[in-house]
């Protein structure tokens, strides 16, 4: 046991030498801006110079419809929700000013926000749940969602998947490069360079499709940002409301132009079929654009100038009355100062801010606490028994002698074991998810644990197989020699071997499930059932530090080190037995009754 303390000392030690580390390289206490925060209308940026140029796509608007039916022939009983009176959202919580998880840990952001007035004005309540987009498309047309809010552009390739609104935003494309970069415009985007973008978005199609070149993709905003900050990509085309609220004063990187988006406008997704529903959301967006909740919510989140000849709404909505954003975007220029504001940061500087921010660490910890370690071991401990049970079964199942057993064991082995994890959960939890819908409350956790234990089960019966077939085969033949059955050999002689001898790989695949319970987030989440992976990534997208991710980090270096090597150790007094000098009971017994 001392060996076992010993290490555990070690790993504590290391992790407050860590945190010292923090306070020591960050100093005093520094304002930590929440980018999930409205900006305010002094953010405000004028129209780009090269828009008129860029905006080259089709004159006829096809889809924006001439005019709404009026609220009160609305008929909120007939929009086909999933639950009554309750609009459930499917939306992002890493992408800010637009979506995105606040300090209080709200879901937010312009879209949201937007759609809270909308739903409003409806007599409607509003559940968003957290997802990812690769996935929030196909939530939507199989039901899992009501709405997906997402600052989604309405391209032909997903109107095929899903109906959509008329629009509420537009979309410009930022250009960002590292400060000093040859690339000086979308014109200069070449083959070889490294040019990244966030999987599944408008911006991979346009750097694909109109530039004719293969981009690096990334999952989300926040990761594609922090390699172009290390200058591991060469450029990134961003929307420019995720490339004006991420990048900070003294980044080293700098938005050199935009363009407009040429694949029409911004709006919300909802199930083709549900036209009432999308009816219903574009007679509350024509109304909170006619008594100004959309031009207040816009120039306090997302204030730009508005593209030549386009407006949010119908056709017969009125023009939002707007401030002069070029006006005041002049004005903060002329007052900037003449350095052109911060000084850039040392590369030593970026490095503390982005792993090593102490206030991030106390902001995430009491998250990671309540929210995160809780959800995560729910996961983790109901998806392992899971897959103890129904991998002992498969190991039984693999080695019998009967093919009706053997084959469909391999079988499922194979396919659970070849598929990538993420497809195993989205295919059980949009598939199963609209059958079990009224079981499960749609509540995501029962078909995440579902999900991993299935997959749990496939990798722990091929431990226990391996365990149960290098138990020598005299042990059988001893058992069934002393009289026992084969069902009672196996159970109580060969398979407690076999399990004692994988008891390490038992504990490794228990911290692969541990690591795995993120991958559930993909089912969609409401704020308070998020794992640590999650809470540190929302804290991430909050701050755009990485503090918060080695934080969570932390929390699972916690509970997989420990267990590892309190395994190690029962596997070592197992396999040793009991020391030289411990009596043997019954030994002792015997030797009084002799005397």
């Amino acid at each position: 046991m001392t060996r076992l303390r010993r290490t555990s000392l070690v790993v504590v030690l290391t992790m407050v030498a860590l945190l010292a580390v923090g306070i020591s390289v960050t100093g005093p206490a520094q304002a930590q801006k929440d980018q999930c925060a409205p900006p305010g209308i002094e953010s405000a940026s004028p129209l780009p110079t090269n828009l008129a140029s860029a905006a080259t796509g089709p004159d006829v608007d096809r889809y924006t419809t001439p005019d709404v039916e009026p609220l009160d022939a609305i008929d909120v009983n007939a929009l086909n929700l999933i639950t009554p009176g309750v609009l459930t959202v499917g939306t992002l919580s890493d992408a800010p000013p637009s979506i995105c998880i606040n300090s209080a840990g709200q879901f937010t952001g312009f879209d949201n926000e937007l759609l809270r007035a909308v739903a409003e004005k409806l007599g409607l309540q509003v559940r968003f749940v957290g997802t990812e987009f690769s996935g929030l498309l196909a939530q939507v047309a199989s039901r899992r969602f009501d709405v997906g809010s997402s600052s989604i552009t309405t391209t032909e390739p997903r109107r095929q998947t899903v109906g959509f609104t008329n629009g509420y935003d537009f979309g410009y494309f930022s250009l960002v490069v590292p400060t000093g970069s040859e690339i000086t415009g979308f014109d200069k985007l070449a083959p070889g360079q490294r040019i990244g973008v966030v999987q599944g978005t408008v911006q991979e199609s346009y750097v694909v499709d109109t530039l004719k070149l293969q981009p690096v993709i990334f999952p989300d905003y926040n990761t594609v940002y922090n390699n172009l900050k290390s200058r591991q990509i060469d450029a990134w085309v961003a929307p420019s409301q995720q490339a004006s609220g991420t990048v900070q004063p003294g980044d080293p990187v700098e938005i050199i132009e935009n363009t407009f988006s040429l694949d029409n406008f911004v709006a919300w997704a909802v199930a083709k079929e549900n036209q009432p529903l999308i009816d219903a959301l574009n007679s509350g967006l024509d109304a909170v654009i006619a008594d100004g909740t959309w031009a207040q919510l816009y120039s306090e989140w997302v204030p730009r100038a508005l593209p030549p000849g386009w407006k949010p709404g119908s056709k017969a909505a009125p023009i939002p009355q707007l401030p002069d954003f070029d006006a005041i975007a002049a004005d903060k220029q002329d007052t900037a100062t003449p350095a052109g504001g911060a000084a850039p940061k040392s590369t030593l500087t970026q490095l503390r801010e982005a792993f090593l921010n102490w206030e991030l660490y106390k902001q995430a910890i009491p998250d990671l606490l309540k929210t995160g370690l809780p959800n995560t071991l729910i996961l983790t401990v109901c998806a392992a028994v899971i897959g103890l049970v129904l991998g002992m079964l498969l190991a039984v199942a693999g080695i019998s002698r009967h093919w009706w057993l053997r084959w469909p064991a391999r079988v499922y082995t194979d396919i659970f074991r070849g598929l990538p994890e993420v497809v195993i959960i989205l295919l059980i939890g949009l598939g199963l998810g609209p059958v079990v819908g009224g079981l499960t409350g749609n509540n995501p956790y029962p078909l995440g644990i579902a999900a991993l234990g299935l997959m749990a089960a496939a990798y722990v019966g091929e431990i226990f197989r391996s365990g149960i077939q290098s138990v020598e085969p005299g042990q059988l033949e001893a058992s069934r020699a002393l009289g026992f059955s084969y069902s009672s050999s196996m159970r109580l002689v060969v398979v407690p071997q076999g399990v004692r001898r994988v008891l390490p790989a038992l504990m490794n695949q228990f911290i692969s499930l541990l690591k795995a319970s993120s991958l559930v987030y993909f089912l969609g989440l409401v704020a308070n059932q998020r794992e640590l992976f999650q809470v540190g990534r929302d804290l991430n997208a909050q701050t755009g530090s990485l503090s918060p991710l080695v934080a969570a980090g932390l929390f699972y270096l916690i509970l997989t080190v420990p267990l590892t090597h309190l395994v190690n150790f029962i596997d070592r007094r197992l396999r040793q037995g009991r020391k030289p000098s411990e009596e043997d009971p019954l030994a002792l017994s015997t030797s009084q009754e002799m005397i």
